[in-house]
């Protein structure tokens, strides 16, 4: 029962009193004791307690204050809050990565709350570190926290584990699916292959992706070089697609690379010091592969050729067994972190690679190609290794040689992918997978001007770090830094006034506004032209 108070500066004769109170010293909120008279056992437990303003209050005696009831309830005490309602509330936050407003919020429930009950929910769990708020009043803005997370994937035995998470919004039926691979392992029911989920699929039959969401990719992947020979528009945007799609692919297998060190290796062929020679030899595989798919767009298909030539340039030098690179399997795999079990027995899995190929090749929709390449290949796992970063990059073949806009896979959190890949491997559902390849795909579009938005509200993150941006973007280049210490600096400026679960978030900020950098922009930084042309000599 909440109330309104107004305190007596006296002694209360108890028979005055019809609604009365204890105040405990500093409580913030108030709460009735007793909706009968004050009793002698309460006038007991008074005695125990401190009138929260030492200075008017009688070294003897009993101040209480006079209450006016606003509601009843059969139960005095502070309602317990659902963790169902919680959840929805963070899901609901979720949909708004840059945050968003309480009226944004709570248009976004599933359920109905109060505008004043949404506040205090919104406020228990920014106490609780569980969002953050950014402004005041009605300016506030709620956002989930970006927590730094370390993911690592090892598909020599094809594991999967992950520390640390940021996520994206999601469908309720994705967020069923990731509660249900969210599990104990011990509390999951071990599945093997299942042939009926690939039979199941009949080419512009079944569909995973619905007619609104096949054309809302369309409406943003459209580019103006759709009618020209494949790979046009791939080939224009080459060496940006190179970087982010090798860098972010490697980097959902653990690699630990900056996108600046990426670059680095890329044109320079230069290793960051201190990483492993695997992370390298990774991200230069996945700069061969992608120049197989642009350089030969016309060619390259849903076909043996293509698959296993993918295989083999992104496996190169990092198989125990150099004559698996290109090869179907022969031998069992075990994948850690699940309770899946594929094929095992070569003649099956050859059948069902060859059934998986056809059944792509048959589909029309280059959108539900791509997608269905990433759910049935990692999958069936027709390789000792490296399957899902063949079907990330087997995903990109319809969209490179429809001249649409490819998908990097730009800022897709580790644990998504791994939740989602889980619930195809353990469930056979796509919901999960669906909600992170829609997303990844705008985010894609957005990164390569595919998709032309108009002027909005800019990004809070950038606006709130603005001048430790640009205070270390004016460092790099006034002191002529290369693209070897420029990585370092930027991660050791990170740790200086920026909160821990943004420090990655700002390194990732100040690593693309370097990249970005050229002589029609470098009045924001309060640089010279002359600056910026030495600095331009030794970036490399």
């Amino acid at each position: 029962m909440r109330v309104r108070h107004s305190v007596t500066k006296r002694k209360l004769n108890l028979a005055d009193a019809t609604y009365c109170i204890l105040m405990p010293r500093d409580w913030g909120i108030t709460t009735i004791l007793s909706v009968s008279p004050l009793w002698e056992d309460k006038i007991a437990l008074a005695r125990h307690l401190k009138w929260r303003d030492d200075k008017i209050a009688p070294q003897k005696g009993i101040y209480v204050a006079r209450c006016t009831v606003l509601r009843h309830s059969e139960d005095t005490m502070p309602r317990q809050v659902s963790q169902n309602e919680i959840e929805i509330i963070m899901r609901a936050v979720a949909r708004f990565p840059e945050g968003g407003s309480i009226e944004d919020i709570r248009g976004a429930l599933s359920i109905a709350l109060p505008r004043r009950t949404l506040q205090r929910r919104l406020a228990m769990l920014v106490e609780q570190q569980r969002l953050i708020v950014e402004g005041r009043t009605r300016g506030s803005r709620y956002r989930l926290p970006i927590i730094t997370s370390e993911a690592h994937i090892s598909e020599a035995s094809d594991s999967i584990e992950a520390y640390g998470e940021v996520y994206i919004p999601i469908t309720p039926e994705g967020e069923n699916v990731k509660q249900a691979v969210r599990k104990p392992v011990q509390h999951r029911r071990p599945v093997s292959y299942n042939r009926t989920f690939l039979d199941a699929y009949r080419p512009n039959v079944t569909f995973y992706l619905s007619v609104q969401a096949r054309q809302h990719l369309l409406d943003m992947g459209h580019t103006p070089d759709g009618e020209r020979p494949a790979g046009t528009y791939a080939r224009q945007i080459f060496n940006r697609l190179l970087i982010d799609l090798s860098w972010n692919s490697s980097r959902l297998e653990g690699n630990t690379y900056s996108l600046l060190e990426t670059e680095r290796l890329l044109e320079l062929g230069e290793a960051a010091e201190g990483k492993e020679a695997q992370e390298a030899q990774m991200i230069l595989n996945h700069k061969a592969a992608i120049e197989l798919l642009v350089d030969q767009a016309e060619e390259v298909g849903f076909n043996r050729y293509t698959l296993l030539n993918l295989h083999a340039l992104l496996s190169d030098n990092l198989l125990a067994d150099p004559q698996a690179c290109g090869r179907l399997r022969v031998r069992p795999v075990c994948i850690g972190g699940t309770v899946y079990y594929p094929l095992e027995v070569p003649q099956l899995i050859e059948e069902c690679f060859q059934q998986i190929l056809d059944t792509a090749a048959a589909i029309s929709d280059p959108f539900e190609q791509a997608f269905f390449a990433m759910v049935h290949l990692p999958y069936l796992q027709p390789f000792e290794d490296v399957n899902k970063r063949v079907s990330r990059l087997a995903a990109n073949l319809p969209l490179i040689r429809q001249n649409l806009c490819p998908l990097s896979f730009v800022d897709v959190p580790e644990r998504a992918y791994i939740d989602a890949i889980l619930g195809v491997y353990e469930l056979n559902r796509v919901e999960l997978l669906r909600d992170v390849f829609i997303w990844a795909y705008e985010r894609s579009c957005a990164r390569y001007g595919a998709v032309r938005r108009s002027l909005g509200a800019p990004d809070p993150f950038r606006l709130r770090y603005r001048a430790p941006v640009a205070a270390t973007i004016t460092l790099i280049v006034r002191d002529g830094m290369d693209k070897k210490t420029a990585p370092a600096f930027i991660r050791q400026r990170a740790t200086v006034g920026i909160p821990q679960e943004d420090q990655a978030r700002f390194v990732e900020v100040v690593e693309t506004e370097l990249m970005s950098l050229h002589e029609g922009n470098i009045a924001r930084y309060r640089l010279r032209p002359s600056q910026y042309q030495a600095w331009r000599e030794t970036w490399r």
